[in-house]
């Protein structure tokens, strides 16, 4: 959705890659903000987005117009169940809808074989993989690591709404998720006790509101009580922190 930064340059590199000719969509999809002043205060600047991506040997830079992908008497809609009624879909009533609107227009436009997104948004990934595969797209869905800053915050094109003692402070949230990995790997087994690190952790900074804080399956998103052998989690973690919403998320595989 534009304002990029070095986690989407980071996509940008994979395709080059992986792909003869790369296309970069820029476009801040209104109809995955349930909150229409989230959606005004979104930061757009496609001249600078245009000139980052004047050095990584992008083909084709696709930014529409609204109306272009909604047309006048639009009325189509892509809805993921049971995967987009949780978490960031519970917390944002239609979210998922409008992601995985846009997604199945800009496949369909562009046909691509590899489509490349970040493990940052890990349920989107989710919804995204469910739906290609429900869908029958002939696209292959490519994840890449979360790109972090020195501190250890996901990048985020929110977190310019930040001050950078504000965005300082923010670390804590990859911290906790390193404390419940940490204490995983020491042999935690129990999720409401991963959970509770990662809460107590996030709490200790007063600028943090916790939404939530969950043990998920990383590929359907059912919470889990217990973390069995083989199997592969996505502790997951949405803060309000200074009035913005990040999110954030750390894999742990057995």
């Amino acid at each position: 959705m534009g304002a990029l930064h070095e986690g989407h340059i980071s996509l940008v590199r994979q395709a080059r890659q992986m792909s003869d000719v790369v296309v970069v969509s820029i476009f801040v999809n209104p109809i995955q903000f349930n909150d229409k002043d989230d959606f005004q205060k979104y930061p757009r600047d496609l001249m600078r987005d245009a000139a980052i991506l004047s050095e990584y040997q992008v083909d084709y830079i696709f930014a529409p117009e609204e109306r272009e992908i909604y047309t006048e008497g639009f009325s189509t809609y892509v809805y993921v169940e049971k995967l987009s009624d949780v978490l960031e879909g519970a917390s944002r009533p239609g979210h998922f809808r409008g992601v995985a609107t846009v997604v199945t227009i800009l496949f369909n436009l562009i046909r691509p074989d590899f489509a490349f997104f970040g493990q940052k948004d890990a349920q989107q990934v989710a919804v995204v993989k469910r739906l290609v595969k429900d869908l029958g797209f002939d696209t292959e869905i490519v994840v890449m690591p979360t790109i972090r800053e020195e501190s250890g915050l996901a990048l985020s094109s929110r977190n310019e709404r930040l001050n950078p003692e504000e965005r300082k402070r923010a670390s804590i949230i990859y911290k906790a998720l390193l404390a419940a990995k940490d204490a995983f790997e020491q042999g935690e087994r129990e999720s409401r006790i991963l959970k509770e690190i990662v809460r107590k952790k996030i709490s200790s900074e007063p600028l943090a509101k916790i939404d939530y804080v969950e043990v998920v399956d990383s590929e359907t998103f059912i919470p889990v009580e217990k973390i069995h052998e083989n199997s592969r989690v996505t502790i997951v973690v949405a803060v309000n922190f200074a009035g913005v919403r990040l999110i954030d998320n750390i894999v742990i595989d057995s």
